[in-house]
């Protein structure tokens, strides 16, 4: 009985019903005649409502729901959710499906209608965007059913507490995978570097052919055989490659509801995605007042698994930067030279000059490149229209900061510290861009 209670539902129709009768019996004390015609109505409305309780709730099962949640989500991507309603009623039957959507999504309006025929299911599906890595928590799945009648509603609940863990833009990484393998990079704006020198390991000697660079002829095998050889030789490969992500306070600045940091986080999978399919060696390095995570260069087609495992459990700390601890630890750690793509950020010249000297020695030994990012928002309030003082001192301002982050490319520059200077939406683009240039130019 009780639970009977708790699935049973009255409609609005039939407060509109009790509102009219009431103003009936209301008006019957100065009209005799709509006495009874209101008692009428009323025992009219007592036997539908019993009638409509009772084919609802004659069977036991009216209504089959389940929503097909995903493994995982990709976070910044729009994560589709497709929901099955499936009804068991004779009769053509009208729903109103409420889904518990996670609290992360603050998003508690959600409602879908729908009228399924007898015997037949609903199929639809909605998408969710996640901004932040972790794990989400549905509630329940309801169902509210109706007869044409409309008076009393059933409910169905179903999906218990399911779980998904949001992980790093898996979404994103495959994207720049398929356009990889179909050589389709520029399409998103992803050049082709013209090759400068050679950065190859020796394959074989063979016989020259047109075509073939006459910089690289062997003349003591060409005096040997009587005709010209050159050296054959094929990309390097197998170079460490790592991901440096800052973790400290710099790197929680949101744009567009995604911090910094999760930015670099999609970045670094998608990145390390297409060095390995380019046959290189990924690791990754997260830090901030300590060293957290540390990944050593491998180049097994599965260590994507491992990189996206320890990016899912990245975190911003609210602290600063330790970049001597960094440098130790990288001195330490990675022996060999290697390509440091760092992500972090500046916001003024003075917080650059401070790690300066730590950079300069990171880049000593191994290639480094120094990503961080533009303030989007200053770019737009620059390009408004300014109609007051005041206005125009905020854009002295924020032109004054844009000016800096160029300073501060040139500064790293003129160190011989490589840089990429981006708008967070551009992040992967700009560095596998970087990427592509570095191995065509044969810099590591």
């Amino acid at each position: 009985m009780i639970k009977f209670y708790k699935s049973l539902y009255l409609s609005s129709r039939v407060f509109y019903i009790l509102a009219i009768l009431s103003v009936l019996f209301l008006a019957s004390y100065w009209f005799n005649v709509l006495y009874p015609i209101a008692w009428l109505l009323l025992w009219g409305l007592v036997v539908t409502f019993l009638f409509d309780i009772v084919i609802l709730f004659n069977i036991k099962k009216g209504i089959e729901a389940s929503r097909l949640l995903p493994e995982k989500f990709s976070n910044s991507d729009l994560n589709a959710i497709p929901v099955r309603v499936k009804s068991n009623y004779a009769f053509t039957t009208y729903t109103e499906i409420i889904d518990e959507i996670p609290i992360q999504f603050q998003k508690r309006d959600f409602l879908k209608t729908g009228v399924i025929p007898p015997k037949s299911t609903l199929d639809f599906e909605y998408s969710l965007r996640p901004v932040k890595r972790g794990e989400y928590i549905f509630g329940h799945l309801h169902v509210y059913t109706m007869t044409k009648i409309n008076l009393v509603k059933k409910r169905y609940s179903f999906d218990k507490s399911a779980m998904v863990k949001v992980y790093p833009s898996f979404i994103q990484m495959k994207k720049y995978d398929f356009l990889a393998i179909d050589n389709k990079l520029t399409q998103f704006g992803l050049k082709k570097i013209r090759r400068i020198g050679h950065t190859m390991e020796f394959e074989q000697i063979k016989e020259y052919v047109v075509g073939d660079d006459v910089r690289t002829i062997n003349w003591k095998a060409t005096a040997k055989h009587g005709n010209l050889m050159i050296n054959q030789f094929q990309d390097e490969k197998s170079q460490p490659i790592y991901s440096i992500i800052d973790e400290s306070r710099v790197m929680k600045m949101p744009f567009k509801e995604l911090s910094l940091l999760d930015y670099a986080v999609n970045s670094t999978l998608a990145f390390s995605n297409i060095a390995l399919k380019k046959n290189d060696k990924v690791g990754m390095l997260t830090f901030s007042n300590s060293v957290s995570n540390f990944l050593p260069a491998s180049r097994k087609k599965t260590y994507i698994n491992n990189v996206s495992e320890t990016l899912y459990n990245i975190k911003t700390q609210f602290l600063d930067s330790d970049f001597g601890l960094l440098y130790t630890h990288v001195k330490r750690q990675i022996n060999h030279r290697s390509l440091l793509l760092f992500y972090t950020n500046f916001e003024h010249i003075s917080a650059l000059k401070r790690q300066l000297p730590y950079l300069q020695a990171l880049a000593k030994k191994h290639l480094l490149v120094v990503i961080f990012f533009e303030n989007t928002e200053l770019h737009q309030l620059i390009h408004q229209n300014a109609e007051d003082i005041q206005a125009i001192y905020d854009q002295t301002i924020a032109q004054q900061f844009a000016y800096d982050k160029k300073i501060m490319v040139k500064e790293l520059q003129r160190h011989g510290i490589q840089t990429v200077l981006t708008s967070p939406e551009d992040l992967t683009v700009n560095t596998i861009n970087k990427y592509l240039e570095i191995k065509a130019r044969g810099l590591l």
